[in-house]
């Protein structure tokens, strides 16, 4: 009986998606090389999920952005490239042209330097396709020093980048 109950826990699993739901990894370090966070990347259904777990950075709004280039080199972090942009849009979800697939929403440091905050970007999947996060060249995650302002071409104002993590599986 125990191992029909198993069997049917696994089955359940599996259909619903659960089970084989795609997920990735970022280890976020600043411009000193030093860890910094962790983002914990999984397909749902309407997009992908992003968990932030921060720590060590200034207090304050900042903006973080999914970056078209798999690098991460400090201490600028110009080698992550723009914005991910497969659909060659315009920057910001208040701007009335649409937005890249790699703006977020600004994320909230605490006084003692930590975040705990979960994002949905319905622009981006980890599957197979045109806006795959885990594309040749790879993608990864960028906190900037400054609030993104949501519609300001080609980053939203959001200033010097402070923190990177390449996406991986």
């Amino acid at each position: 009986m125990r191992i029909l109950g198993i069997a049917v826990s696994v089955l359940l699993l599996s259909s619903s998606g659960w089970a084989t739901r795609e997920k990735a990894k970022a280890e976020l370090q600043d411009a000193q090389g030093k860890r910094v966070g962790t983002a914990l990347l999984t397909q749902e259904d309407n997009g992908v999920r992003i968990e932030l777990r921060l720590n060590d950075l200034p207090p304050g709004v900042h903006a973080i952005h999914i970056h078209e280039t798999g690098a991460c080199t400090a201490p600028d972090f110009k080698s992550a490239g723009g914005h991910y942009n497969p659909g060659n849009m315009h920057h910001g979800k208040d701007n009335p042209a649409g937005k890249h697939a790699g703006d977020l929403d600004n994320i909230a440091v605490e006084r003692d330097g930590k975040a705990h905050t979960v994002l949905l970007d319905s622009s981006v999947t980890l599957g197979i396709g045109p806006n795959s996060l885990l594309k040749t060249g790879g993608t990864a995650l960028v906190i900037h020093e400054k609030p993104d302002d949501y519609k300001s071409d080609p980053a939203g104002n959001a200033g010097a980048r402070i923190a990177c993590g390449v996406i991986a599986q």
